[in-house]
């Protein structure tokens, strides 16, 4: 999950402040899921459903998955594969069920202890940085690889010191609460 931050930031980043601006926080199972988001990105929800819902009756099954599937190329996805995504709607998937697994998914960001815990171990000296450099290195050749386009994205947001160290401490508070100049 650490990892994954940036691939999903500036969702993260616009439902929090959605939440922010309405002095709540969005809650997983929240009886109101629309509160969770702004109406903007509730209407591009929408879109994306009536592209997966592909017999426009308002609820997505194993047929409308397959279909959007291959529409995108991948021709050989496997019953299991399409059953497992459908199990995780617990019941049929219509537009608020779908927007609740989006706001569960996009509130999923790890404590900032447990994001600080893992820069810590590319610190062993306890300096408070890292060196972008060698961070660039592992983020691109270990567990979920990065592209160098995913990196440039996270490194846009980080706070690099002209030595080339990434101050992770303020990365951590950028990742969990957003960035303040963007909020101001």
């Amino acid at each position: 999950m650490f990892f994954l931050w940036c691939k999903g930031e500036d969702q993260i980043k616009a439902s929090k402040k959605a939440a922010a601006k309405r002095g709540k926080t969005a809650q997983r199972g929240s009886s109101n899921v629309f509160s969770m988001f702004e109406q903007s990105q509730i209407q591009e929800f929408k879109e994306a459903f009536g592209c997966i819902d592909q017999n426009r009756d308002g609820v997505i099954n194993k047929s409308d998955l397959k279909e959007t599937y291959g529409q995108l190329g991948k021709l050989n996805v496997c019953d299991e594969e399409l059953e497992s995504m459908l199990a995780e709607g617990k019941g049929p998937i219509n537009f608020t069920v779908f927007l609740t697994l989006f706001g569960e998914k996009l509130n999923g960001t790890d404590p900032e202890e447990t994001i600080l815990a893992a820069f810590k171990l590319f610190d062993p000296n306890g300096t408070g940085v890292v060196n972008k450099e060698e961070f660039k290195r592992l983020l691109m050749n270990q567990a979920d690889k990065f592209t160098a386009e995913e990196v440039d994205q996270a490194f846009s947001v980080a706070p690099i010191d002209v030595a080339g160290n990434i101050d992770y401490k303020s990365l951590c508070y950028i990742i969990t609460h957003g960035d303040e100049k963007e909020e101001a």
